[in-house]
């Protein structure tokens, strides 16, 4: 036998995290919509062949991170109704580890200013074509917060794609998932937030579409600076983005 052993300890995870996993796949594979029942913890108990403390604890696991959470009547039901729209596995990870405002900002920052520069370079006239459609349709929903937040995600994404850098537009594509709900948080509680949103785009098409490389930067900095004192006025920098966005959703609904 080698003296350095060739494999390493085989990590068996607990049952609780077993029954976790279980229902978060449910829930990220669409199985089960949000808003739906995830079944009570003696449905949960017979239908893992666990005990009822194992369910509780793979329960609080997933109510951490948002997954589930209980009704009026506790019972439980899935959350996170964008799970259905996250597209990798390093989007739900950035989820679950609860990533804060400050950190998405700060990665955004490198990354959406890379992106304009690829796009100043390299931008073609479909490209350009795509981002004044987006430009056209944002103007025209500034009063609704989702619909806006759903053009901002949009034009980022169609900024990194005229970037014509693929792995650009594939490493901010998990960070991405998280521009809507504080877009539509920002829009929906700052009075000005939509129409100073709309003017930025604006003025980062224009220096695209100029060849414009330091007004392109100039003003994706002021943007994202804008994006940032927005979320401020509204949420801690420090806080989960998925968990203030839930508590937003919950009590729009009240």
């Amino acid at each position: 036998m080698p003296a350095t052993p060739l494999f390493r300890r085989i990590d068996v995870a607990p049952a609780y995290q077993k029954v976790a996993d279980a229902i978060e796949r449910e829930i990220v594979n669409g199985r089960i919509k949000p808003g739906e029942p995830i079944g009570t913890e003696q449905q949960l108990v017979e239908q893992f062949g666990v005990n009822r403390s194992t369910v509780r604890e793979g329960i609080r696991v997933l109510e951490e991170g948002g997954l589930i959470r209980r009704d009026s009547s506790r019972r439980l039901q899935a959350c996170l109704p964008r799970y259905n729209k996250l597209a990798t596995r390093l989007s739900r990870a950035l989820i679950l580890h609860e990533v804060t405002f400050r950190e998405l900002f700060e990665t955004s920052m490198t990354l959406e200013v890379a992106s304009v520069e690829g796009a100043v370079e390299r931008a073609t006239d479909d490209n350009i074509a795509e981002l004044a459609g987006n430009l056209e349709r944002s103007a025209a929903v500034v009063g609704n917060p989702a619909d806006l937040a759903e053009l901002d995600a949009e034009f980022h994404l169609l900024m990194a794609k005229a970037s014509q850098n693929r792995v650009l537009q594939l490493a901010r594509e998990p960070a991405a998932q998280l521009f809507f709900p504080t877009t539509e948080m920002i829009v929906g509680g700052v009075p000005e937030g939509g129409a100073r949103l709309v003017e930025a785009h604006r003025h980062i098409l224009d220096a695209i579409t100029r060849r414009d490389k330091e007004a392109g930067v100039l003003w994706t900095r002021r943007h994202l600076q804008d994006w940032r004192r927005g979320f401020e006025k509204i949420a801690s920098l420090d806080r989960s983005v998925e968990h203030t966005y839930m508590e937003h959703v919950y009590a729009a609904r009240q």
